[in-house]
């Protein structure tokens, strides 16, 4: 069981009013909108739970090997799926959502929690020789507050899925109560993900949903948008 403590150290990196700027960005959310693959409660439910099936099976595995890696304080093994992250983004404005909420995240945590393995990170993204991605950042973070990999887990998959439903009450017309039972639905989920992945290596990072990717790379040619993503 987790001290009072550790539970509010959850809490507070995992919230969706972090510093880091989630707000501006949709995670696919808007163009899917706009051209009508989401139209509904029940649209939003399907698309957010695919992204986050997709986020377990990719980046949810590198925020465990990151964790890993950073309990030792294995800089070239934490880099290594920093870089696993990125080389899977397959369109701008997914690898600047990541990079830019990852260095914000390791900005923040440098200056809250002190010298620590994020510090170690950021150093390395300001010299240009990692991307700095969310995830890895995630990962760096519960390792130096010594909370555990399945609480990394669970707030980047929480993280997904809030960033998405908070979009969708600016971009649709849906009650925020519907909003929350998605979210509640999807979260649900979680166990189980983590049950599936926590065996896997970066070699097995996967992730498939050709339209989502899609969506994503016409929105950064979008002129009238939100969103950042």
């Amino acid at each position: 069981m987790a001290t009072i403590a550790e539970l509010m150290r959850v809490l507070q990196f995992g919230d969706s009013l972090l510093p880091v700027g989630a707000f501006s960005f949709s995670n696919g959310l808007e163009t899917a909108v706009q051209l009508g693959v989401v139209r509904d409660v029940a649209t939003l439910r399907d698309f957010v739970r695919t992204a986050v099936e997709q986020a377990a099976t990719s980046d949810g595995v590198a925020v465990l090997a990151a964790f890993r890696a950073a309990q030792t304080s294995d800089s070239e093994a934490i880099d290594r799926a920093d870089h696993a992250v990125f080389d899977r983004k397959l369109n701008e404005e997914m690898r600047t959502m990541t990079v830019r909420m990852g260095r914000k995240l390791a900005e923040m945590a440098d200056r809250v929690l002190g010298p620590s393995v994020v510090s170690e990170w950021l150093v390395r993204i300001r010299a240009g020789t990692t991307p700095g991605c969310l995830p890895i950042g995630q990962a760096c973070v519960f390792t130096a507050l010594g909370l555990s990999e399945q609480d990394a887990f669970a707030v980047h998959q929480y993280g997904v899925a809030g960033m998405m439903v908070n979009a969708s009450l600016r971009l649709m017309k849906i009650h925020y109560l519907d909003a929350q039972s998605i979210l509640f639905e999807v979260n649900a989920d979680a166990e189980a993900a983590y049950e599936r992945v926590v065996k896997h290596t970066l070699q097995d990072m996967t992730a498939f949903a050709p339209v989502y990717d899609i969506l994503a790379s016409l929105h950064v040619r979008a002129h009238v948008r939100m969103f950042m993503n």
